[in-house]
């Protein structure tokens, strides 16, 4: 099973992959290639996937981490390319999302309406744990949430009674089942990075050794982190590729405290064999 990172904001350097602030990773199995999420536009994940050699049609499934259009902003564009394809995610993936700032609120939810995602694609939505292809599952919903949560103060959707904060009920995860033990690959982790990895230790019932993708850490503070640092020392973790939403203050600050054999970046353009992690 092997990882390419198709989109983030950081670049490999010296190669002819864009970047932008959204996530996109392709995960090749035995049984087939899943691409998880899209990134900020078509133009850059169009863009990367031929860069990265990888054809649209051989594409076997979608998932999408949550509804936001730093991960979804790519889709309409790459279904012109893949129509019918089977997308999984949380039903909440659908619900309109905003961001105030400045005194403006702005829709930062995903670009194709409802209607017509259900007409381009197969939409498999569900808030439990599906199997996309074998040794690649979604987490489903992250329900318990007694850790910090990847929250931003920003971040509205519209409710009964008008604005509220989002519950982020849609963010999940991709286990990926190893020889090593199981690999979690992350979206943004609005639910919590500890959060998350109890879900999957609960659900799935076995390690987890390697962790990559957005953790929004970005503004964690520094006890969070400390419960961060101390959490992911209890576990046997072969690799740590925080990316995205991490921000550079948690990623030094994991590279300081795992170590440079542990912590490595996961930028646009890099490629990782997960059965044969050091």
């Amino acid at each position: 099973m092997k990882l390419t990172c198709l989109v983030d904001n950081a670049v490999l350097h010296h190669t002819p992959f864009w970047g932008e602030h959204g996530l996109s990773v392709l995960v090749d199995t035995p049984e087939g290639r899943v691409l998880f999420d899209t990134g900020a536009s078509g133009t850059v994940l169009l863009h990367n996937m031929e860069a990265a050699e990888v054809d649209p049609e051989s594409i076997r499934a979608l998932a999408l981490s949550h509804g936001h259009r730093d991960h979804t902003g790519g889709l309409a564009a790459f279904l012109e390319r893949r129509p019918g394809l089977p997308i999984y995610a949380h039903p909440d993936v659908l619900r309109e999302r905003f961001s105030w700032r400045e005194g403006e609120m702005r829709a930062i939810g995903m670009t194709i309406p409802p209607e017509d995602l259900r007409r381009r694609a197969d939409l498999r939505l569900s808030p439990e744990s599906q199997e996309i292809l074998p040794g690649v599952w979604t987490t489903g919903e992250v329900t318990h949430r007694t850790e910090p949560e990847g929250r931003s103060p920003h971040h509205f959707v519209r409710g009964e009674s008008g604005m509220e904060p989002d519950p982020y009920r849609d963010d999940m995860s991709l286990v990926l089942g190893t020889s090593r033990g199981l690999a979690l690959l992350c979206g943004c982790c609005h639910a919590g990075l500890l959060n998350t990895l109890a879900h999957v230790e609960r659900v799935f019932g076995r390690p987890v050794v390697a962790i990559f993708g957005g953790t929004h850490l970005i503004s964690a503070d520094a006890d969070h982190l400390e419960r961060v640092r101390q959490r992911l020392q209890e576990l046997s973790l072969r690799r740590v590729s925080p990316s995205h939403c991490t921000g550079e203050t948690a990623f030094h600050f994991l590279l300081q405290a795992l170590g440079p054999e542990i912590v490595r970046p996961f930028p646009a353009g890099a490629q990782v064999d997960l059965e044969v992690l050091e």
